[in-house]
């Protein structure tokens, strides 16, 4: 876990540094082809490129002629997409997804507002908020993520060496609400502090059919669990795009200290080490090799069971494609994923991926980690805005034990 802790710190300075001595000779080339000399204040001809809104319009509008101008500015971008769909989580679901996206002046990165309302055939319930809001100047950035869950949903014991056979049905709902304020220090780092909390209440919990102890009883049930904490976070982001990155490196490390005083079951302290990086292959094209590494660890004390890593979790759910969201809980969680982005057809309108993953948890507080679990699979990527180079990501993946499904996302799932 040092080592992990280490390399990942020294990631991040050495992007910082890097940012900063060759601040005059880097050429990212963003994904929608924005004057090099100049890449925040953004006006691109997309005149041929097409989005789900062109096909609509030329379908509705005689002689339509899609503007050749379109700039980020001020003004949101609104890419939303109804859907009925299948997912491993949720079965049968009707869902409304998208973001909105503006810069808060012409000189900032692109902020971004992202959601999913849904309601599914397991009679689950998500309502999620994430959002990334940058400031003039980009002299500070919020963090912000809130939702509400009613979440039937199953649990299937500690570790990655667990079985999918050990299915325990449970049933809670859920709330979150994290906020954090980070200040620009030096070329794209940032330092900064937040607040979250997280509560669980009407917890229902069926044990294994066979009678047998669970690890869900031996750690420690909780009616109400509740985990309130600060948390201190530092960022280095120097993607060309939040929203759907084609270059650039993303790092962030967030530290949080949950205490009893500010409404905690128990005291403890967790890190999770964000970091990401983006290259064109072939160099001159529009294709993407993406590399993730998340590293979601527990330091010391007891977190709620709910609270524990665990397989797509994190804060846009994106974790483990290839298995079942909490298919894997631990003390310690860490996951290394790589993507290859190419686009199908020359207007840009649809695009592929293929994804290989691993993840390893272990059990308990000071265990090792165990088996590595992969996953990997096909998918397909429908432009939802070419302003914004927002997609609707539809991915098929594959893991152990004969665990596959389908997994849909708005934008990109790193």
């Amino acid at each position: 876990m040092k080592r992990i802790f280490a390399v990942s710190l020294f990631l991040i300075f050495a992007a910082c540094f890097t940012d900063r001595l060759h601040a005059q000779d880097k050429k990212l080339i963003p994904i929608t082809r924005y004057p090099q000399k100049d890449t925040t204040k953004v006006t691109t001809d997309t005149s041929q490129q097409k989005d789900m809104y062109d096909v609509l319009q030329s379908i509705l509008v005689k002689n339509y002629k899609p503007a050749k101008n379109v700039p980020i500015g001020r003004k949101p971008i609104i890419s939303f997409v109804p859907a009925i769909g299948y997912s491993l989580q949720t079965e049968a679901a009707v869902t409304l997804s998208g973001n909105i996206v503006f810069r808060s002046s012409p000189d900032s990165k692109v902020s971004a507002i992202t959601t999913s309302i849904g309601y599914t055939e397991k009679r689950q319930f998500t309502l999620p908020i994430v959002s990334t809001i940058w400031t003039r100047n980009n002299e500070f950035v919020f963090v912000g993520d809130a939702r509400f869950y009613i979440y039937p949903q199953s649990t299937y014991g500690l570790g990655s060496n667990s079985n999918i056979a050990d299915k325990q049905r449970m049933r809670y709902d859920f709330f979150r609400f994290s906020e954090v304020a980070m200040k620009h220090i030096a070329g794209n780092f940032f330092l900064g502090a937040g607040y979250k909390l997280q509560q669980h209440w009407n917890v229902v919990y069926r044990g294994p059919q066979d009678g047998a102890a669970s690890d869900y009883q031996a750690y420690g049930a909780a009616a109400h669990p509740t985990s309130s904490g600060l948390s201190l976070n530092a960022l280095v982001d120097s993607r060309d795009n939040s929203v759907n990155a084609s270059n650039g490196f993303y790092a962030a490390v967030q530290y949080y200290n949950y205490e009893k005083a500010l409404g905690s079951n128990n005291n403890w302290q967790s890190l999770i080490i964000d970091v990401r990086k983006y290259y064109r292959l072939p160099e001159n094209s529009e294709n993407v090799i993406a590399f993730w590494s998340y590293n979601w660890l527990t330091l010391s004390g007891k977190p709620p069971y709910l609270d524990l890593p665990s397989t797509s979790w994190d804060t846009y759910s994106t974790t483990g494609r290839g298995y079942i969201q909490s298919r894997f809980r631990g003390a310690q969680m860490v996951y290394l994923e790589t993507e290859y982005r190419f686009k199908i057809s020359r207007n840009g309108l649809i695009g592929g991926v293929v994804f290989l993953n691993g993840e390893s948890f272990s059990a308990a507080q000071g265990t090792k980690l165990e088996s590595i679990q992969p996953g990997y699979g096909p998918g397909l990527r429908i432009k939802l805005s070419k302003v914004s180079q927002t997609n609707l990501a539809i991915d098929y993946g594959f893991g152990n034990q004969g665990s596959r499904g389908l997994f849909l996302t708005v934008g990109e799932v790193f």
